[in-house]
């Protein structure tokens, strides 16, 4: 038993431990970014096609939502979004 204790307190298991952390951290802010950028646009009464909403939903990429949640206050289609250029 005093080995088992033993990795819970060894680095590499804190490590580990930190990097679920800091990832859980990272998806949690990319769903709150995706939430915004849908409830911007619910408020804006700009509707959502499924397309759209599942493309918001499952990205990761904090900077992309970013620039989402940044277009979600100007388009008046939700499909702007994605628009290149913009």
């Amino acid at each position: 038993m005093t080995g088992i204790q033993y990795f819970w307190r060894h680095p590499l298991a804190e490590e580990g431990r930190e990097e679920g952390r800091r990832e859980g951290r990272r998806e949690g802010q990319a769903q709150e970014r995706a939430a915004m950028i849908l409830r911007t646009l619910r408020w804006r009464q700009i509707g959502v096609p499924d397309e759209v909403r599942d493309r918001v939903l499952s990205s990761t990429d904090l900077d992309q939502l970013e620039t989402w949640l940044d277009r979600s206050y100007q388009v008046t289609d939700a499909a702007d979004l994605f628009a290149e250029g913009v």
